[in-house]
């Protein structure tokens, strides 16, 4: 029994850690500084899908069950009702970040760029290493003509998510046409 004691309290430790790293608001320090130093894109892929995965479930599970029916609807193409569902998720669970993070996603699908970038904007102020919102905060404004906003973006994504591909390749687009005058 006494060997258990310590075996149990650092079990109960690594609960309550766990517990409010969830109620903190976002995945732990350490998935970035292992996402930092990731030696290459399989690893970063590894540990970015971790850091997904807590980023979802932050919303407990009555956003998840909104969240995952949210997915289905875009996956079948169905933008309105995805938007729908992910407005509910704003609604009900504001301090959710994902659920502005997929809203931002459906409003640049459907080309509403303000509006995106809005919600990019609520999930950095919630979850400022977001680097998905960042990179699609690029996008948004690379689509804008707003060319050094967009760089200051896809640069702050790849400062937290160094093997974000496709942060990477637009960031070098944007780059070359600044240096070739075509900007």
């Amino acid at each position: 029994m006494c060997r258990l004691r310590p075996i149990l309290l650092a079990l109960l430790v690594a609960l309550a850690a766990a517990t409010a790293a969830r109620a903190a608001g976002g995945p732990p320090d350490a998935l970035f500084e292992r996402l930092a130093a990731a030696r290459d894109a399989a690893q970063a892929q590894r540990v970015e899908g971790e850091i997904w995965a807590a980023w979802i479930e932050q919303g407990g599970p009555a956003a998840g069950s909104l969240m995952q029916l949210g997915a289905a609807a875009m996956a079948a193409g169905n933008l309105p009702a995805a938007l729908g569902l992910f407005d509910a998720i704003t609604r009900q669970h504001p301090s959710y970040a994902e659920g502005w993070n997929k809203r931002a996603t459906v409003f640049y699908l459907l080309g509403a760029l303000d509006e995106s970038a809005e919600d990019c904007g609520r999930v950095l102020a919630l979850e400022p290493r977001h680097f998905g919102a960042l990179s699609g905060l690029g996008m948004i404004r690379a689509r804008q003509d707003r060319v050094d906003e967009a760089v200051a973006a896809f640069e702050r994504a790849l400062a937290i998510h160094p093997h974000l591909e496709g942060a990477r390749q637009k960031l070098g687009e944007l780059r070359r046409k600044q240096r070739d005058g075509a900007i």
